[in-house]
C-alpha cells in the first residue's frame, strides 16, 4: 500500500506536468520555460499556487491575479493520472510492468486532454511514445504476442517482444491509414488526421497487435454512439463536425491495458 501511495503522489507530480504538455504542446511553446503562468493574465504562478490539487481548492478554482476561473482540467487530469499510477502499482507493485503501464497511463491521458482540447495529437506524445514502447518491450518483455508467436522462438524472449511492439506499431498504423484514405476516397474530405495514425502506432508498441486492434474496434463503437448523440444534442453538423477519435481511442486503449486479462477472459467466454 505505501507504494501505491507513493505512486500516487508522483502520479500527481507528473499530472501538473502533463498539464503544461497539454496547453504548450499544441501551441508550439516550450515545455521548460518560462515557468507556469496564468493563460488569460499571462502573469508567472507562484509555487505555492501550483501544488497539484491542493492550490485549485484553496484558490476556489480561480487565478490569484485577475480572479478568472482555472479550467477544471488542471485539477482532473491530476487526480485522473494519480489515480492511474496508484491502481497500477497497487495491482503489479514497483516493477517494470508497472512503469511501463504508467508511462503509457500518462501519455493516454496527454494524449486524449490534447485531443479534447485542441484537436492535436502532439508528435511529442504519439511518435516519442512509439519508441518507449518499443524500450519497454525490452525492459519488460511479454513474449506471448502474436508476432512473437509466429517467429522463431531462438530468437529470445526479449528479442521476440520487440520485434512484436515493431510489426505491431507498423500493422495497426497501416490499418488505420488504410481505412482512412478509403473514406477519403468515397467521401472526397478526411475522415482521420494523421495524428491517429500516429497514436495507433504507438498503442501497437505497447499494447501489440491484439490489444491495439482492440483498442481500435472498441474507440470506434464508443465514438461512433457518443459522437452521435453529441451531435445531435448540440445540433452540429454531421458532416463537418470534427470527432475527438484519438480521446475515444485512448480510452479504449487505457482501458484494456488496465484489464487486459478480464478483456482476454470475457472474449474466451464468448468464442466458447
Amino acid at each position: 500500500m505505501l507504494e501505491a501511495l507513493l505512486a500516487f503522489a508522483f502520479g500527481l507530480l507528473i499530472g501538473s506536468f502533463l498539464n503544461v504538455c497539454i496547453y504548450r504542446l499544441p501551441r508550439d511553446l516550450s515545455v521548460v520555460s518560462p515557468r507556469s503562468f496564468c493563460p488569460v493574465s499571462e502573469r508567472p504562478i507562484a509555487w505555492y499556487d501550483n501544488v497539484p490539487l491542493l492550490s485549485y481548492l484553496v484558490l476556489r478554482g480561480r487565478c490569484r491575479h485577475c480572479a478568472k476561473p482555472i479550467s477544471l482540467r488542471y485539477p482532473l487530469v491530476e487526480a485522473l493520472t494519480a489515480t492511474l499510477f496508484f491502481a497500477i502499482v497497487l495491482s503489479h507493485g514497483l516493477s517494470a510492468v508497472s512503469l511501463k503501464l504508467c508511462v503509457f497511463a500518462a501519455l493516454i491521458v496527454g494524449l486524449v486532454f490534447s485531443d479534447l482540447e485542441e484537436r492535436i495529437l502532439p508528435d511529442e506524445f504519439t511518435l516519442g511514445g512509439t519508441a518507449l514502447g518499443i524500450v519497454f518491450a525490452a525492459v519488460a518483455p511479454t513474449g506471448y504476442g502474436l508476432f512473437a508467436l509466429l517467429l522463431p522462438q531462438s530468437w529470445g524472449r526479449v528479442g521476440l517482444s520487440v520485434i512484436d511492439a515493431v510489426l505491431s506499431a507498423a500493422v495497426v498504423s497501416g490499418i488505420l491509414w488504410l481505412v482512412g484514405r478509403a473514406y477519403h476516397a468515397w467521401r472526397d474530405r478526411e475522415g482521420l488526421g494523421f495524428g491517429d495514425v500516429k497514436m495507433a502506432a504507438m498503442i501497437g508498441a505497447f499494447l501489440g497487435l491484439q490489444g491495439a486492434l482492440l483498442a481500435l474496434v472498441l474507440g470506434s463503437l464508443i465514438g461512433s454512439v457518443l459522437g452521435l448523440i453529441y451531435i445531435f444534442a448540440a445540433r452540429k453538423d454531421a458532416s463537418t463536425y470534427e470527432l475527438p477519435f484519438g480521446t475515444f481511442l485512448g480510452a479504449a486503449a487505457l482501458a484494456f491495458a488496465l484489464f487486459q486479462e478480464q478483456f482476454f477472459t470475457w472474449l474466451l467466454k464468448l468464442a466458447l
